[in-house]
């Protein structure tokens, strides 16, 4: 029988440059989105797939990741004596069925060689990995997951890499995949023939970009192990993929479903896009920011 994938790596060690001076002295992954820091979200979207045991790699100056995981006896003794059961159920986060587990990439090498640090964590398991800067909106967040999940186990993959279609003239942006024949519906598995981290312009081979969601088997760590710095002295994960497919690995695409996406928090133009979204759908104030909005309209 096989055995449920439980592990999560979380990489948030990227120094955020883009994003300074909001990040000059907190991580990126911190910064908030409505209610919650984005990081929060990455972890209750694994919490919901059942994946209890989850890595964070984070880099220097980070050490606010760690506290915000720790559990904090001392504020939830409080908001019980406040009854104040609004802020605990904001803390589900921390719940003990979850337990964190911290690595430190001292160095920017790459987004492969942060994933290669979880080797000993991982210990010959299969293993999900969600980008820390990457949140997924979705009824179920947690559903793109699930379902990648099943397909890494049914079709026996070395990985499963979450897809999605991006306009052609931003796909030198990205990761972009080469597939196996047509377009798959959305929600079906496609084989992977290549993959190329941000082709140059007009030269993408599709306009499928990963989507900072990863299914992989123990096989990644054999292949970054193998792959080669790049010409800045950075190991891809995009680059070990390639290798795996090299090596005869099966490897999938999976696009998303209808109603679900992935938003990149990795410049202001996009941090100001997932806050104002994310706003408007939280369940306890999105309303009043809507009205808000439309009052707002009269005087743009």
């Amino acid at each position: 029988m096989e055995h449920p994938i439980t592990k999560a790596i979380i990489p948030a060690a990227g120094l955020g440059t883009r994003l300074l001076p909001a990040t000059k002295s907190q991580p990126k992954e911190m910064l908030p989105v409505g209610r919650k820091p984005i990081l929060q979200y990455v972890v209750e979207e694994l919490q919901a797939a059942s994946l209890r045991q989850i890595l964070i790699i984070t880099g220097r100056r980070k050490r606010i990741i760690e506290d915000h995981f720790d559990d904090d006896p001392q504020l939830v003794r409080a908001l019980e004596q406040a009854g104040n059961q609004a802020l605990l159920k904001d803390l589900d986060y921390l719940d003990e069925k979850s337990r964190f587990f911290f690595t430190r990439q001292s160095v920017p090498r790459g987004l492969g060689h942060a994933v290669s640090l979880a080797a000993d964590f991982v210990d010959g398991d299969d293993c999900v990995v969600a980008l820390g800067d990457s949140l997924i909106a979705a009824d179920n967040p947690a559903g793109p997951l699930n379902r990648m999940m099943a397909v890494h186990r049914n079709l026996g993959a070395a990985a499963v890499i979450a897809v999605e279609k991006v306009p052609a003239e931003e796909a030198f942006r990205y990761g972009i995949v080469s597939i196996e024949g047509s377009e798959p519906p959305p929600g079906e598995p496609v084989a992977i023939t290549d993959i190329v981290e941000k082709p140059a312009a007009g030269h993408a081979p599709s306009t499928l970009a990963v989507a900072a969601r990863y299914i992989f088997s123990p096989a990644v760590f054999e292949a970054l192990k193998r792959t080669l710095p790049d010409k800045r002295g950075e190991i891809q994960l995009t680059d070990a993929i390639r290798l795996l497919i090299q090596m005869g690995r099966p490897v999938y695409a999976w696009p998303f479903s209808v109603g679900q996406r992935r938003y990149d928090v990795g410049n202001f133009e996009s941090y100001f896009r997932t806050f104002i979204d994310f706003a408007l759908a939280d369940e306890r104030y999105g309303y009043l920011i809507r009205k808000y909005i439309k009052s707002k309209a009269y005087d743009l």
